[in-house]
């Protein structure tokens, strides 16, 4: 057994501090831990993205581009053609679909098929393309569009 020593007793004892870790930036996003953030009064911070919730590609060249040549020398570009336009409005109701519909089909915005049917939108190939798949009309090519 052990022996005492005849002086005052004393711990040595230091304090122990236990961090907790960091949450992960994954988690802090979360709808939940942002909803529990917000009721509880923390600071909460929103950050919107330069492109977030539009209907952009990353075609930022080429437009750029296009606007260099626009100084130098004013163009209109080519709108829709009527034949084409005509087509996509025809083979939509052919198909009892709304321009709504439509989009949702092509990955579009509604906005962006009313354009085409309505003469205003320049066209784009990738647009063209999908509306042709889902619409099963040739709308690109030698028929003078």
């Amino acid at each position: 057994m052990p022996t005492r020593s005849s002086g005052p007793i004393s711990q040595d004892w230091e304090p122990v501090v236990i961090h907790k870790t960091r949450p992960k930036t994954q988690d802090l996003r979360d709808p939940k831990a942002v909803n529990q953030a917000l009721r509880s009064g923390k600071p909460v911070e929103t950050v919107k993205k330069a492109v977030a919730g539009t209907n952009k590609k990353a075609t930022a060249t080429a437009v750029n581009a296009r606007k260099l040549d626009e100084e130098t020398e004013p163009a209109a570009l080519a709108k829709v053609g009527t034949e084409v336009r005509l087509a996509i409005q025809k083979a939509r109701i052919e198909k009892k679909m709304s321009q709504a519909e439509l989009a949702k089909q092509i990955n579009e915005r509604p906005q962006v098929v009313q354009e085409y049917e309505n003469g205003k939108a320049v066209p784009n190939h990738m647009v063209l393309a999908k509306m042709e798949r889902v619409l099963g009309v040739k709308l690109r090519g030698k028929s003078g569009k």
